[in-house]
């Protein structure tokens, strides 16, 4: 019987206090974040984990010492896996689903031999990024196929690059935040605010589609909802170091929000399960800052974590992506950027 193996992609997370360091010095040692020499990166990377191993292990105390991202996206996993247990599809077989991890336990070296013990026919990679980026998802596969190469795993693999407007993740997402509009409904006009993840401009510049892929997100969204003549906006967050950032900033659009006194609902659109940029950053903190600049209503829409149509959305984009001739495919199977974005990984001429 033919056997598939997907492999969920995602940041990870430390699973206790003492992982903290670690993680932050794997996260910053990447050369897809800080794009310097190797010996200065090594240098940068210890530096960093230093200074805010304690800031960041007060974060993660605040919701039990360590990441929930690794449960979570197990839990993906499981349910991807349960679909195709379900309906089976002719040309995959037996499906089976892989966590792996970039900056923490499970490391892709460690799961790259899991895989390889199942003796799969074909491999399917699955990034856990709506949104393509160099600084993410590319580094989650570059590593993967260092990792492959290593042990001698040559099995047929293609690869879903991003899926910024695929319908299950969009109608989730839209779920989302109908639910929480309606809430903040009770006391006014809602302004929503998509929030995403922040990329210094320097890296948009040299031709990452992150941003432009965002956009695509919030547009859909909003011709889901019909939000045309609502106030909304796409705005990013958790900028760190000295490097002009991408914005609007989501601090500042909240500050706004508070001065407007307009109710605020906001939207995760580039993570889709929950961890310290939500729980802490959006929850916690983003929520203090909201009362402290007299928003009349805050609202966190969530994450699509394990939601029936976004789940089945990844097993659409599995097998889209396992049925075609090309190793690399988009939501819709072609390339989906405009060729000034060079950081997009599927061909121009991607039929």
């Amino acid at each position: 019987m033919m056997k598939t193996a997907v492999i969920l992609f995602n940041l990870g997370g430390p699973d206790r206090p003492e992982a903290v360091k670690p993680f932050l010095f794997n996260l910053f040692n990447d050369p897809a974040i800080i794009r310097v020499p190797r010996l200065l990166r090594k240098l940068i990377a210890t530096l960093i984990s230093n200074r805010r191993e304690k800031p960041a292990q007060q974060i993660y105390a605040q919701i039990g010492g360590h990441s929930p991202i690794l449960i979570n996206t197990q839990r993906q996993a499981e349910a991807l896996e349960k679909v195709f247990a379900e309906n089976t599809v002719a040309g995959l077989g037996e499906v089976k689903c892989f966590v792996a991890m970039r900056y923490w336990h499970p490391f892709v070296e460690d799961i790259v031999e899991d895989v390889k013990d199942f003796e799969p026919d074909q491999i399917v990679l699955l990034p856990l990024y709506p949104q393509f980026s160099t600084t993410t998802t590319d580094s989650s596969l570059k590593s993967w196929h260092a990792a492959s190469r290593k042990i001698g795993l040559n099995v047929p693999t293609k690869t879903v690059c991003c899926y910024p407007d695929e319908n299950g993740f969009i109608r989730s997402l839209a779920q989302l935040t109908r639910s929480a509009c309606d809430e903040a409904r009770k006391i006014g006009a809602p302004r929503i605010l998509f929030s995403a993840h922040g990329l210094p401009e320097k890296i948009i510049r040299a031709g990452d589609p992150y941003q432009h892929q965002c956009e695509r997100t919030v547009q859909a969204i909003v011709k889901e909802l019909a939000l045309d003549h609502q106030d909304y906006t796409l705005c990013y967050q958790s900028r760190v170091g000295p490097l002009k950032w991408i914005g609007p900033a989501t601090e500042e659009e909240i500050k706004r929000a508070g001065r407007d006194k307009a109710p605020l609902v906001v939207v995760p659109i580039a993570f889709v399960s929950e961890h310290s940029e939500t729980l802490v950053e959006i929850d916690i903190e983003y929520r203090h800052l909201a009362e402290q600049s007299g928003v009349p209503f805050y609202a966190y829409a969530g994450t699509v974590g394990i939601m029936s149509e976004f789940i089945d959305g990844l097993a659409a984009l599995v097998r889209n992506a396992a049925l075609r001739h090309d190793d690399c495919v988009s939501a819709s199977g072609a390339r989906q950027c405009p060729d000034a974005l060079s950081g997009c990984p599927c061909k121009a001429a991607n039929p």
